[in-house]
């Protein structure tokens, strides 16, 4: 099933069930208005919206309008929680090289994770606005799930159960305000604006064989201004499975319906693959050469992050977004 939410008069818009093929939509007031409303009585709502969706597919809902990504807001368009991890550690090892740092064996073991704003997601077309280039400004091409309500201390086995929607995300970052603040020893807070998800979100049924329980083997595919950036498989180095990351933030506290676990940037061994973020470009030419030379993004760039499926066709939809100055 895939789901959508677009934007009306009501700041947390409108929930749609989208068409397999992205083509098509329906609005569904009558089982839940919102995509948060329905998370609520997921158990309730979910086949009702599931029936829905199948007949959208076989075109026998009389009420189906074109589904316009441009329309769309990020699913959740807030949410009450949104936990960020850093899964793929080969891509925080690669950090700490860059600078001649070793890494923590803990790492490997203990994940990573922080809590970042969720009071406004903006929508996958939406403008990336940034108030200045100098901040150095960075996507982050990541998986993310969404849950039901989950228990305190839930082990691994358990929390795959919990996991009700996947999407895609755009972490936007800004490097050149990371260090300052995290030098702090207090975290991320303004180089971490509001990210954007992708147009649809989806069960994870629909994923078929890519869906383990806990990561998505498909390619993760980023264009800067065009130009492929990367295309590295979510499910290939990633060393921490959604689970796993459940099981590690549900340690001293619920999770409450609608929240979003985000991977962190995908990244893969094989470099060939390319990358889902400029840092990762960066620290790559620094290691290679003694310093990067690849720019953050600019003003009036486009990123673009999208996941097909082995016949090629877009999944989630693309999040597809301009940066622009901050008026």
């Amino acid at each position: 099933m895939k789901l959508a939410t677009i934007k009306s008069a009501t700041r947390d818009g409108t929930l749609v069930v989208v068409s397999r093929d992205l083509a098509r939509a329906c609005a569904v007031a009558d089982i839940a208005p919102t995509m948060q409303a329905a998370l609520d009585n997921w158990t309730e709502c979910e086949p009702a919206l599931d029936q829905v969706y199948q007949s959208l597919n076989a075109g026998a809902v009389d009420n189906a309008f074109a589904f316009d990504p441009e329309q769309a807001e990020s699913p959740l368009p807030r949410a009450y929680h949104w936990v960020d991890g850093s899964a793929y550690v080969n891509h925080v090892e690669l950090v700490r090289k860059a600078r001649g740092a070793e890494m923590p064996p803990s790492f490997w073991e203990d994940p990573l994770v922080y809590q970042g704003g969720s009071d406004d997601f903006i929508g996958p077309r939406d403008p990336v606005v940034v108030p200045s280039e100098e901040y150095g400004i960075d996507m982050e091409a990541e998986v993310a799930v969404i849950t039901d309500d989950v228990p305190m201390g839930i082990d691994a086995s358990n929390a795959r159960k919990h996991i009700k929607l996947i999407m895609l995300v755009n972490d936007v970052s800004l490097r050149n305000l990371i260090p300052g603040e995290l030098s702090k020893g207090f975290g991320f807070y303004q180089s971490k604006p509001a990210s954007a998800f992708s147009p649809v979100a989806v069960t994870p049924d629909e994923l078929g064989e890519a869906w383990d329980g806990g990561k998505v083997h498909l390619p993760l595919v980023t264009h800067l201004n065009g130009q492929l950036l990367g295309k590295p498989n979510a499910g290939v180095d990633m060393t921490f499975d959604f689970p796993r990351l459940i099981q590690h933030v549900t340690l001293t506290r619920r999770l409450g319906a609608g929240a979003v676990i985000g991977s962190g940037t995908v990244s893969n061994y094989d470099r060939s693959l390319g990358s889902s973020c400029l840092a990762e470009v960066r620290m790559l030419e620094t290691i290679a050469d003694g310093k990067p030379h690849t720019p953050f993004m600019k003003f009036g760039d486009r990123v673009r992050i999208e996941m097909l499926d082995s016949e090629g066709v877009s999944i989630f939809g693309a999040i597809d977004q301009k940066v622009v100055r901050a008026e």
